[in-house]
C-alpha cells in the first residue's frame, strides 16, 4: 500500500472537522480585498495556528484564485520544528492527509532532486511537523487537483535550497511555498520593529539581513530570495501583523507577514499590497470595518431569519434537554458556514436577561448563533437558568461582530478621545481581566467616560482603573432582534436552511 503521511495538527492548529476546515479557509480568503494583480511565481506565508495567522495567510493565497486551474504543482518548503535534519528532508509517503482529503506527492519532481547531496528521504522530520501541514487546507481551497513537493528545511546553506528550487522551478504550472513565522515571544513594540526590519530585507532580497530571532523560518526564506535575487525577480508585501492584533494578547507576541514574489515582467507598478506595516498594525481600519458592515447588513437581510429562530431554537432545545440544538446533518447556506462572531442578548420587561457571546470568529457561524443562544439563556453567570415560564416574554437580539482593531492611545484621555460613541463596541482588557460592550451600550452610556467606566467594572476593575498595560480593541457590529422568543417551530424547511 502506498503510504499517507496522516494530518498530525488537525484539531489543535485548524479545525479537525471537514465542514469546519473548509468554512474556516473560505472565510479568511473572503476577507481578502479582491485585486487583478498578477499571479505571484512564489509565496512566503505563516504556519500558526488559524486564529493567529490564517488571515495573514489567506493574504497570500488569494491572489493564486485566478490561477486554481493552472497551478498544478506546489514546491513547499518549511522549517523544522520537532526532529532536526540535515539539508532537505523529503517524505517516502505517497499522499498527504488533511481533513479535507488526500494530496498526491510528485514522486517524479523528487526524482529530479534526489541525487543532491543536500537532499535526503527522512520521514520522521515530517511526521510531526506543521509548517508544510497548516498550509495543505489553503491549498486545497484555492486550488484545483494539484500535486506537492513537501520538503522540511534543517540545516542548510542559502545555496544548497536555492539549488533545489532551480531544479523544481518548472513553469506556470509550478507554485513555490515557502513557511515562516516572523519573530516569536518579544513585546508587541519589539516585534512590530523586528518584524519592518525583517520586511524590508525580503523586500529588498536581503537574506543576509534577516537573523536568528527574526523568522523561525529565516533558512528557507533565505534560499529563496537568493534564488529570485539570481532570477531578477520582485517582492511584494501583503500583509504585517502579530497575535497581539489578531487573536493573541501583547506582551508576548508572534509576528506574521505574507509576500508575494514576481517574475520581474509580471511586477505590478503598483504593489499588491494590503497596507505598509505602519498601516496594517496600527489605528483603526475604517474602510475594513465599512465593508464588514456592508457584507454583515446583506447577510442579515437574507438568512437574518435564519439565524434568530436558529438561536430561539437553541433555547427551546436547552429548555426540553439541557443543551444546545445538534447541527449535524443539516443543511445550511455557505454564507452560514464561515468562522462568525456573534453575541446573542435576551431582555425581559426591558431588563437584560441574558447576553453571551464570542469576542473573535473561530467556528461557523451557524454553531456560534447556537452555541451562544443557548448560553446566553442558561450559562450567564449574573442570572438564574431561563424557565419555560420566562420564555415568553423574553425578547431575543443577535449582534455579528467584526474583527476587533488594536486602539493606539497614549493614557487615558488620549483613548476616551477615541472612542467613537454609537459606532464602536470596545474589549478592553487588563491583567487578565476582559470584558466586551458591544454598541448597543452607547444608548444607555452616551457618554465615553461613562462607558469606559462602566465596561472596567463589568471586566472586575475599579471604575478608575488605570495602567499602561491596559489594552483596548474596537469592532463593530450588526444587529437583528425579534419581539420574542415565541415558537421558534422548525427552523429547517426541507433540505435548505437559508
Amino acid at each position: 500500500m502506498t503510504a499517507v503521511r496522516q494530518a498530525a495538527v488537525a484539531g489543535i492548529f485548524y479545525p479537525g472537522d471537514p465542514i469546519e476546515l473548509a468554512a474556516a479557509v473560505r472565510g479568511y480568503l473572503d476577507g481578502v480585498k479582491r485585486t487583478d494583480a498578477p499571479v505571484p511565481k512564489a509565496i512566503i506565508a505563516p504556519h500558526a495556528g488559524y486564529i493567529y495567522s490564517g488571515a495573514v495567510a489567506a493574504s497570500a493565497y488569494a491572489r493564486l484564485a485566478s490561477a486554481r486551474a493552472r497551478i498544478r504543482r506546489v514546491v513547499l518548503l518549511g522549517p523544522c520544528h520537532r526532529v532536526a535534519v540535515r539539508g532537505l528532508a523529503a517524505s517516502s509517503a505517497g499522499f498527504f492527509e488533511t481533513p479535507l482529503g488526500r494530496i498526491p506527492v510528485d514522486a517524479e519532481a523528487l526524482a529530479t532532486i534526489q541525487d543532491l547531496p543536500q537532499v535526503s528521504v527522512f520521514d520522521p522530520t515530517h511526521g510531526q511537523e506543521h509548517s508544510l501541514e497548516v498550509h495543505l487546507p489553503f491549498l486545497q481551497v484555492i486550488l484545483d487537483a494539484f500535486s506537492i513537493v513537501p520538503l522540511v528545511v534543517g540545516n542548510a546553506g542559502d545555496a544548497e535550497i536555492a539549488d533545489v528550487l532551480d531544479r523544481l522551478w518548472g513553469g506556470d504550472e509550478t507554485l513555490i511555498v515557502v513557511s515562516s513565522d516572523l519573530s516569536h515571544y518579544h513585546d508587541y513594540e519589539t516585534t512590530r520593529k523586528m518584524d519592518v526590519a525583517t520586511c524590508r530585507a525580503i523586500e529588498q532580497l536581503r537574506p543576509d539581513r534577516i537573523g536568528r530571532e527574526q523568522a523561525c523560518g529565516r533558512i528557507p526564506v533565505a534560499g529563496l530570495l537568493t534564488l529570485a535575487k539570481r532570477r531578477g525577480m520582485k517582492v511584494a508585501t501583503l500583509d504585517l501583523r502579530n497575535s497581539g492584533d489578531t487573536a493573541g494578547p501583547r506582551d508576548r507576541v508572534v509576528g506574521y507577514g505574507s509576500w508575494a514574489v514576481f517574475e520581474a515582467e509580471a511586477f505590478p507598478k503598483r504593489a499588491p499590497t494590503e497596507g505598509r506595516p505602519a498601516v496594517a498594525m496600527r489605528g483603526p481600519q475604517t474602510p475594513r470595518t465599512d465593508r464588514f458592515a456592508e457584507r454583515t447588513r446583506e447577510l442579515l437581510d437574507h438568512h437574518g431569519r435564519t439565524l434568530i429562530r436558529l438561536a430561539a431554537a437553541s433555547i427551546e432545545h436547552g429548555l426540553a434537554h439541557g443543551t444546545p440544538i445538534p447541527l449535524s446533518g443539516r443543511r445550511f447556506d455557505a454564507e452560514l458556514l464561515r468562522p462568525g462572531a456573534s453575541f446573542v442578548s435576551l431582555h425581559r420587561n426591558g431588563e437584560l436577561r441574558g447576553c453571551i457571546g464570542s469576542f473573535v470568529a473561530h467556528r461557523p457561524l451557524v454553531e456560534d448563533v447556537a452555541a451562544n443562544g443557548f448560553s446566553a439563556a442558561f450559562k450567564d453567570p449574573r442570572f438564574s437558568p431561563l424557565d419555560a415560564d420566562e420564555r415568553d416574554e423574553a425578547e431575543l437580539s443577535l449582534s455579528l461582530l467584526s474583527a476587533p482593531v488594536s486602539i493606539e492611545f497614549s493614557d487615558e484621555a488620549d483613548l476616551l478621545s477615541k472612542l467613537r460613541p454609537d459606532v464602536d463596541g470596545v474589549i478592553v482588557e487588563d491583567s487578565g481581566r476582559r470584558a466586551l460592550f458591544l454598541p448597543v451600550v452607547w444608548k444607555a452610556l452616551p457618554q465615553p467616560r461613562d462607558f469606559l467606566t462602566r465596561l472596567k467594572i463589568k471586566a472586575g476593575m475599579a471604575g478608575d482603573h488605570w495602567s499602561e498595560a491596559f489594552k483596548a480593541w474596537r469592532f463593530v457590529a450588526e444587529e437583528i432582534s425579534a419581539s420574542s422568543l415565541g415558537d421558534p417551530g422548525a427552523i429547517w424547511t426541507g433540505s435548505d436552511a437559508s
